[in-house]
């Protein structure tokens, strides 16, 4: 129930992306993008243009997501350099918040559990608080985030955030109207905004990409994880006519972004990525969604009434179901007792696999999750529970 970490939007053994990938297979594996192309990976960036947020225009095919924001980070870097825009040099992202682990994406990260150690190694990022309302109930996260925002403006090249839900951070939603506001703002600062849709992109969010379904399009937009179907490793980073230009000019003015990967455009790969696209397409997999989306928050109802669930948050097919020691305080478990974790292990007795982050158990399900199965993802839960809380 966690689609192999949040990357398997169908299952396993789909026919479509097996055909797909056995058939290049017969024409070749791979073959440089660099100085070079070929046809999946062509098709595919067209593609993504078409299904992207209008202005969205132009490509970067990569390998994971970790990289795909690194590429967002240095093209907004080298972006501002090539653009006019002097004395900008810092980036600005959120507590709690994830976009890979490499040295740029976790700089940009916020999560003291997996990056504290790192801090030397990392350039220095704005920070504004996580929108964790839960744990921290009586802050104005969009009047903080505008007040860190506006105090230094002028020297921001991008805002990086997780659209719709911050993922690995803790499961944690945005308040209604939160991005549209940081949307606005990074527009009348001339600040760009880079979404990392890594985990709540392709489908997850009940659209395609999150972003359409906040009403935001930003200037970079990453995706990666279920884009192949869960089968190979490929990533894009979708950028604008505009800073695509930037990058242009004579051999002579040094414009070129020094990016490159070897594995940039991998047939196999671009083949997996259009199979799982015609499958969105064929499937009426997101029309199938809503339903789906309701029914898991109807089922998820059940849970409240346990003792030791403090809050249950939802964001399309992603949840993240927190755990706590006592509901007055909303003081947490000690972290030896993996509570979470056993409660995972117990719901392995009902077939169901599940891994928390932490003590907030997370569902996230295959998109081609039938109604009669998320019912069976919270009866496993819900059986966790009864067995390690009675």
């Amino acid at each position: 129930a966690v689609a192999s970490i949040w990357c398997s939007p169908f299952g396993h053994r789909r026919h479509e992306i097996d055909q797909a990938i056995r058939d290049q297979l017969d024409r070749i594996a791979h073959a440089t993008f660099l100085g070079n192309a070929s046809g999946p990976g062509v098709v595919l960036a067209k593609r993504l243009v078409d299904l992207a947020p209008a202005g969205l225009t132009r490509v970067f095919l990569s390998d994971n997501g970790s990289t795909a924001t690194e590429i967002a980070i240095k093209m907004a870097y080298q972006f501002c350099q090539q653009s006019g825009r002097t004395g900008r040099d810092r980036f600005m992202a959120l507590g709690n918040g994830y976009n890979g682990d490499t040295v740029g994406a976790v700089s940009v990260g916020g999560i003291d559990l997996f990056h504290a150690r790192f801090r030397p190694l990392l350039f220095d990022v704005l920070r504004a608080p996580s929108p964790y309302v839960y744990r921290d109930p009586d802050t104005d996260h969009l009047a903080e985030f505008e007040r860190i925002f506006l105090d230094n403006s002028d020297h921001l090249i991008a805002v990086i955030l997780e659209p719709g839900m911050q993922g690995a951070g803790g499961m944690i939603p945005y308040p209604e109207g939160y991005l549209r506001r940081v949307r606005q703002l990074t527009k009348e600062h001339d600040v760009l905004l880079v979404f990392d849709e890594v985990a709540m992109g392709m489908g997850r969010s009940g659209r395609l990409f999150a972003s359409e379904r906040e009403g935001v399009t930003p200037d970079l937009l990453c995706i990666a994880k279920a884009l192949t179907g869960g089968y190979l490793p490929l990533a894009a980073t979708l950028t604008t006519e505009a800073i695509f230009s930037a990058f242009l000019g004579a051999p002579e003015d040094g414009r070129t972004f020094f990016h490159g990967h070897t594995y940039t455009g991998n047939a196999l790969g671009c083949v997996a990525a259009l199979a799982t696209l015609d499958i969105f397409e064929n499937d009426d997999i997101l029309e199938d969604l809503p339903a789906k989306i309701a029914h898991l928050g109807e089922e998820l109802e059940s849970l409240r009434p346990q003792s030791h669930v403090g809050d249950i948050r939802q964001y399309g097919l992603a949840v993240g179901v927190e755990l706590i020691e006592d509901h007055e305080t909303r003081s947490p478990f000690p972290v030896a007792e993996r509570r979470g974790f056993r409660v995972c292990r117990h719901a392995r007795d009902k077939g169901v696999f599940l891994r928390p982050l932490g003590d907030v158990v997370v569902l996230m399900p295959p998109l081609s999750v039938t109604l009669l199965e998320i019912t069976q993802i919270v009866a496993a839960l819900a059986h966790g529970l009864e067995v390690e809380f009675g």
